[in-house]
């Protein structure tokens, strides 16, 4: 019996061998596998959440990859910024990411975008993803990816760290409460992660869960955290699951709601 695999295969025969243990997995196999292979996601942030993520989702086959960040690597980020190192200082993130990304999987797209996504933009850089990854460090841009995933009803996985604790949701609106529903007002910024502190490790953690959720939003579309945030804290190794509630009221996804184009603003009162 021929063992070679038709034109038309999904996957192909070195394909096959590398995602072995995918294709291995009860409820994934070829088909999962294919369906990474044709996604387009788009990642926020290349720092502390999004180099882990970034590593596990090209590793895993996901075809099409977007960096966007506009920062460059500096000493401060190689606590816990994986894909940097001293040789990096001073390059373009997305440049460096892209250079080791490829290295590590040639087959995976990338695109690497030195731009910041912001209320003006954010539509349009959402615009044909299959899912956003928010791996960004700030309140305002965290409303503004929120805005446009909601708007373009793009699901987006949403991560945080701070100092020894951090969190992860899948937003899919309007299956799910969204971003605004868990923070109708913006919380006290939060100081640079190398003045409050934050643990090396933590940004790993927290990014592994969110590298699988959005495999498993990818290849099967289920995730153990939509409609629902997991908060990690790790000095005492404690995870805990909060179920997240929609407010009919809530400005982007309520009953009447007041924001029809992205916004930095938390408690917005724009004319419909």
């Amino acid at each position: 019996m021929s063992t070679e695999l038709p034109d038309d295969a999904p996957l192909s025969a070195v394909e096959m061998e590398r995602y072995q243990a995918h294709l291995a997995l009860p409820d994934f196999g070829p088909e999962g596998q294919a369906r990474l292979k044709e996604a387009s996601v788009l990642l926020v942030g290349v720092g502390g959440l999004g180099c882990p993520v970034a590593q596990y989702l090209v590793a895993a086959g996901v075809g099409n990859l977007t960096l966007l960040d506009d920062d460059s690597v500096e000493t401060t980020n190689l606590q816990r910024q994986i894909l940097y190192g001293d040789a990096d200082l001073g390059r373009a993130k997305v440049e460096v990411a892209a250079e080791r990304l490829s290295a590590m999987n040639g087959a995976v797209r990338l695109q690497a975008r030195g731009e910041r996504l912001v209320a003006s933009n954010a539509r349009d850089l959402v615009a044909g993803h299959d899912l956003v990854v928010d791996g960004c460090d700030n309140f305002a841009t965290r409303y503004v990816v929120n805005d446009a995933c909601a708007l373009e009803t793009v699901p987006l996985v949403s991560g945080s760290i701070y100092r020894y604790e951090g969190q992860v949701a899948l937003f899919d609106s309007p299956r799910t409460p969204c971003y605004r529903c868990v923070f109708p007002v913006s919380p006290e910024p939060e100081p640079p992660c190398h003045d409050a502190g934050v643990l090396g490790a933590l940004a790993g953690i927290v990014g592994a869960v969110m590298a699988t959720e959005v495999l498993q939003q990818l290849a099967h579309g289920t995730s153990g955290l939509a409609g629902r945030m997991l908060l990690i804290d790790v000095t005492t190794m404690r995870f805990r699951r909060m179920e997240l509630q929609r407010l009919a009221d809530c400005a982007l996804c309520g009953n009447s709601p007041t924001i029809h184009e992205p916004t930095a603003v938390a408690a917005c009162t724009l004319e419909r």
